[in-house]
């Protein structure tokens, strides 16, 4: 019979600091391509797009959970999709808060936002960015055991 070990992982040895540079470059990423790809969100300048990059990452981490948490009837009542609905209000936030980084209207956000999830999920699986200590099941594998050697 096999038996399942709970093995946790240690955070990174960067620091604390190391995940959140990884954060925001994850979503510079995704932010400027969203810019690129979708029309109706545009960046004036360069610092535009990095200060928009700067105060989406803060919402993600700060406004976000507390939004999943209050609309969770929504998100379970369709199938996970106000998630997007979600980001889209937080990337038009975004442009409200910072000059010269603009969002036209809300089917712009939607598929901003879009592009930006998509891409931020694909870049994290690849960058394992989210070091939080949870553990994995690991299989250990020890010879069988021989009940009758008769």
């Amino acid at each position: 019979m096999a038996e399942f070990h709970v093995q946790t992982t240690q955070p990174s040895q960067g620091g604390g600091l190391r995940p959140f540079f990884m954060r925001v470059l994850v979503m510079g990423m995704a932010v400027f391509l969203a810019v690129t790809v979708v029309p109706g969100i545009e960046s004036d300048s360069l610092g535009a797009g990095v200060a928009a990059v700067l105060v989406l990452t803060l919402l993600n981490t700060l406004i976000r959970p507390l939004l999943y948490l209050l609309s969770l009837p929504l998100i379970v009542l369709s199938l996970g999709l106000f998630l997007v609905v979600i980001n889209a209000l937080l990337l038009q936030l975004t442009a409200a808060l910072v000059k010269g980084f603009t969002v036209g209207g809300f089917w712009a956000s939607f598929w901003g936002a879009l592009v930006i999830s998509v891409v931020s999920a694909i870049l994290n699986g690849i960058l394992a960015v989210e070091h939080t200590g949870v553990g994995t099941i690991t299989r250990s594998h020890r010879p069988p055991t021989i009940i009758n050697p008769d």
